[in-house]
């Protein structure tokens, strides 16, 4: 009887120190997460600049947002994992839509943050 508890031990232990790596696991990835403000300069107006932006921050599972301004840029935010962002970054700097002109990237505010804020990536107008 006494072996039999003590295997029912082992179990619930072993099932609460699995239970306990998966939150940490969690906990890690969450506070993995970045934001940043973005502003885009060059030809990025009238060229599906916007429209690319939020298929790319879908594609790569960001969220946040983007739009024009008065001044001819694109401004935006930014949220989601460190490498994503990484690579949203250089696609905004480096790629844009097909007929963008991007001359410079701001990217602005970058945090870590503990959870998300947006629901999706938007196009504001």
């Amino acid at each position: 009887m006494k072996r039999a508890a003590g295997q029912c031990w082992d179990a619930l232990h072993s099932r609460r120190q699995s239970a306990d790596d998966a939150t940490t696991t969690v906990m890690a990835a969450a506070s993995n997460l970045l934001a940043l403000d973005f502003e885009v300069f060059g030809t990025v107006q009238g060229v599906f600049f916007r429209k690319y932006t939020h298929d790319q921050g879908v594609k790569l599972g960001l969220r946040g947002w983007c739009m024009n301004t008065y001044h001819g840029t694109v401004v935006g935010q930014l949220e989601g994992p460190r490498d994503k962002v990484a690579l949203m970054k250089d696609w905004l700097q480096r790629v844009g839509s097909p007929s963008s002109r991007i001359t410079k990237a701001e990217f602005k505010n970058e945090r870590e943050i503990p959870d998300y804020t947006f629901k999706g990536f938007t196009i504001k107008h």
